[in-house]
């Protein structure tokens, strides 16, 4: 992620004696800054899909967010700590107090206000009880915000969807002066289409589609949704199959993530695994997914005018050794007419992290 000074922020997990260190490093002024500690646990869930956040306010302060197991295997909090110079952490504070042995997670953070932040997370506080909540009459996974200030004290929690996808990721960038949330919605006929709710200084408005795929998917496939904004152009990418076939697509916003247009296909096929990203800077979208065939898994990037009419250019910009969960989601990062990439790696059966640094990409017809 980028920090308002202009530096880049990467954070990880890291197994630790028995518990697990959520680290972060520092890439500034052409270099990485060693690696610092935000805190650690012997009692955390560690999920290959429901992963940790680092995000920083517009005061430069930075935030952080685990997950802490609560009871059953399958029950966990979300938790939050900030630090205002990057070295001495808060005690972390659960971001809800329902206090139920419930799921919690999929966290999307943003800066909001001075000194603050923004979260909204995946909240099962209705399915405690035992009832279960992937499938549909109760029990239905919820997604919630709120807002916190620099004391940590919690404000405007409130339920923003009252039936959700139960664990694809969500997604949240600024546009303009709106703050976009994007997650994968549910209804009672299991229609699994992205949803988008916009945050204006009026407050949260209704939730719109991004696109009718109408998608019925009876189970969650864990693959959310990805945002970007750059000025009031937005962007949205998503994995979605509604007739059976695996789809990458994409769709544009010119104001501020009010409408969006006809999506763009990006990939199709069995071999789109999805699990996207994007970036957006002044000359347009930059695209990241994954595909998997029956020899490896691959790591692809495509570069996009503003308006997604023409694609400059594609990459395979690795082949990976790990196959299937054990590879995680890949961020995205643009970096003056650059993209940056991570992406986790299995050799040996151990994880490790990668990266590339992307600044041209050949023409379709060089493909």
């Amino acid at each position: 992620m980028a920090a308002p000074d202009g530096s880049m922020l990467l954070s990880w997990l890291s197994p630790d004696a028995g518990g697990h260190q959520l680290r972060y490093a520092r890439f500034f002024a052409g270099h990485w800054q060693p690696a610092r500690q935000i805190a650690r646990g012997d009692d955390w869930f560690v999920n290959w899909a429901d992963t940790p956040h680092l995000a920083a306010s517009a005061d430069g302060a930075l935030w952080a967010q685990w997950l802490r197991k609560s009871g059953n295997p399958h029950a966990y909090d979300v938790q939050l700590a900030r630090s205002a110079d990057g070295r001495q952490w808060s005690a972390p504070v659960t971001v809800h107090d329902d206090g139920t042995a419930t799921e919690h997670g999929f966290v999307s953070l943003w800066p909001q206000g001075t000194d603050g932040i923004g979260i909204a997370w995946l909240d099962g506080r209705h399915t405690a009880g035992g009832a279960d909540h992937a499938k549909h009459g109760g029990g239905a996974m919820t997604l919630r915000s709120a807002r916190f200030d620099a004391l940590l004290r919690r404000h405007d929690e409130q339920e923003l969807d009252a039936m959700t996808c139960d664990c694809c990721q969500t997604g949240a960038s600024v546009a303009g002066n709106a703050t976009l949330l994007v997650y994968r919605g549910r209804d009672a006929g299991e229609i699994r289409d992205i949803h988008l709710r916009r945050r204006t200084t009026g407050g949260w408005q209704p939730a719109q589609r991004v696109h009718a795929d109408n998608w019925v998917m009876p189970a969650c496939p864990v693959n959310g949704p990805a945002v970007a904004a750059h000025g009031d152009d937005a962007w949205v990418a998503w994995y979605t199959a509604p007739q059976g076939e695996p789809l990458l697509r994409v769709a544009h916003s010119g104001d501020g993530g009010a409408n969006f247009g006809t999506p763009r296909e990006v990939d199709r096929g069995i071999e789109v695994q999805g699990r996207v990203q994007v970036a957006a800077d002044a000359g347009g979208l930059w695209l990241a997914w994954l595909r998997e065939d029956g020899r490896s898994q691959s790591l692809w990037l495509a570069r996009y005018g503003p308006t997604l009419e023409h694609e400059f250019g594609r990459l395979q910009v690795a082949t990976l050794l790990g196959r299937g969960r054990g590879t995680g989601f890949p961020r995205l990062l643009a970096d003056h007419g650059r993209a940056r990439l991570v992406w986790t790696d299995v050799a040996d059966g151990q994880p490790l992290l990668r990266g590339a640094v992307v600044s041209a990409l050949p023409a379709e017809g060089a493909r």
